[in-house]
């Protein structure tokens, strides 16, 4: 019983470091509304009864799609550039800026610029959530919780994307930004009571600071305990010896290390399979999906119900991903995406032959089963796995570079989606998916190492 709540959210030692982690996730809460707010809104401003003054083209909705990967770029730079000049709260708060400025542009929008502008801040926004947040959460969280902690980020950005469905499906379109632009004032409002991280105040040698810092997230308002002060002092031995060894000048030849270069290479397959496997685009064009495939639900209707099961699939992996580990996860996430979507363009190829009407459900089930295996550990795992694949004196940069890459292909992946499935037609596009997501797996059986306990600030 003591070992279960010694590793529970609701352990009181460590409720500040789960209030902390939901705190910053209202940002990206925030961004998974703007994710999921353009599904919805595509099937809107394509019809006769289009709430905007001017169409768009099947070109300018992979424009508007693919602006996300050029935003989340930005967002990456920017971040990477000032995480350890200004630090890790600054960065947070920085967030609420472009955040608030998506909604403004959507609702004063008069022609397709103010979307693209928009939809650039929304992956701005993103891509900066992914580089900060992590950090910040693994600097903050105890070693026992630190998966479900992080993994709680893409618990928040699904929880956004289902009330993005819901409230561009049954609201007005300029309703939306109006109520959208409540979540950067709580946000900004609510940070303004965490402190920063201990191991970032002790690299800038502010011992005091670090010591209340730690005292906060450990949940001690008075004396530290034993086991507390010694905890604190291996982390400040830990930081010391770290500035000592970052003393010596980060080159090339750090990145190119044996250990270094397999991290990179699994975060590059990590990367693909999370983009070539498609998920990330079914979220973006859910809507249009089912209209190809043919269902004869309301398309709206089945991406809300997608949306709960996104949910669904990355509280799994909250739960387990700090028992079974993270290898586990991302081996029955990916075996399952693949053989999901084979199923799924199977019966789009076959619809177009036989009269498969009595199997009109169909779609609707498999895209659960893909977006819920999807969501038990290539989506909720990703950054978890990410940020703990580096070694400590790249982790940095080497994540940074990671997600930067990340960034590319979602530009990509985001552009091309919509084409494919115009140009190709669903079934073929979900093949392509499916053998992504096959020769992810089996990288992931042969190669993934599991980082369950990994250390934050020594290898």
């Amino acid at each position: 019983m003591s070992k279960f709540l010694k590793n529970s959210l609701l352990n009181p030692k460590t409720r500040y470091q789960l209030l902390a982690t939901i705190i910053v996730n209202i940002i990206t809460f925030g961004h998974g509304v703007g994710i999921g707010w353009l599904s919805p809104t595509l099937t809107k401003i394509q019809s006769p009864d289009s709430p905007l003054d001017f169409q768009v083209t099947i070109n300018e909705i992979s424009w508007l799609g693919s602006m996300l990967g050029l935003g989340s770029l930005c967002g990456n730079l920017t971040i990477a550039f000032l995480l350890e000049r200004m630090g890790r709260k600054f960065c947070i708060y920085l967030l609420a800026g472009p955040y608030a400025c998506l909604w403004i542009l959507t609702y004063c929008a008069s022609n397709v610029g103010f979307l693209y502008a928009a939809r650039f801040l929304c992956g701005f926004t993103g891509g900066a959530c992914y580089v900060v947040l992590p950090i910040y959460i693994s600097e903050v969280a105890d070693s026992s919780i630190r998966g479900s902690l992080t993994s709680m980020m893409m618990l928040s950005v699904n929880l956004g994307i289902l009330v993005g469905y819901v409230m561009s499906t049954y609201l007005a379109y300029h309703v939306v930004p109006f109520l959208a632009i409540i979540l950067p004032i709580a946000y900004f409002a609510a940070n303004f009571f965490l402190p920063e991280t201990a191991p970032y105040l002790l690299k800038k040698n502010r011992l005091i600071a670090a010591e209340a810092s730690f005292k906060y997230y450990q949940n001690q308002r008075v004396d530290m305990e034993e086991a507390s002060k010694a905890s604190f002092e291996e982390l400040r031995l830990a930081v010391d010896a770290q500035k000592v060894q970052n003393k010596i000048a980060l080159t090339y030849r750090d990145l190119i290390t044996r250990s270094a270069l397999k991290a990179f290479a699994a975060s590059l397959v990590l990367s693909l399979g999370y983009q070539c496997s498609g998920i990330f685009s079914f979220i973006n064009y859910m809507s249009d999906i089912f209209k190809a495939s043919g269902a004869l639900f309301d398309v709206n209707t089945c991406t809300i119900i997608t949306g709960v099961v996104q949910i669904v699939g990355v509280y799994t992996s909250t739960i387990f991903v700090d028992t079974l580990g993270r290898r586990i996860l991302m081996l029955i996430s990916t075996l399952g995406v693949g053989l999901s979507c084979i199923a799924f363009g199977f019966f789009t190829y076959y619809a177009q032959i036989y009269d498969l009407s009595h199997l009109h459900w169909l779609p609707l089930v498999l895209m659960m089963i893909i977006i819920y295996v999807g969501n038990i550990g290539l989506i909720g795992c990703f950054f978890v796995v990410l940020v703990e694949l580096f070694p400590v004196k790249i982790r940095s940069i080497a994540t940074s570079i990671s997600v930067v890459f990340l960034s590319l292909l979602i530009f990509c992946t985001l552009k091309l989606f919509p084409l494919m499935l115009h140009y190709w037609g669903i079934s073929v596009t979900m093949w392509f998916s499916a053998a992504s997501s096959l020769l992810t797996f089996v990288y992931f059986l042969l190669f993934l190492q599991e980082t369950k306990g990994k250390s934050m600030v020594e290898d």
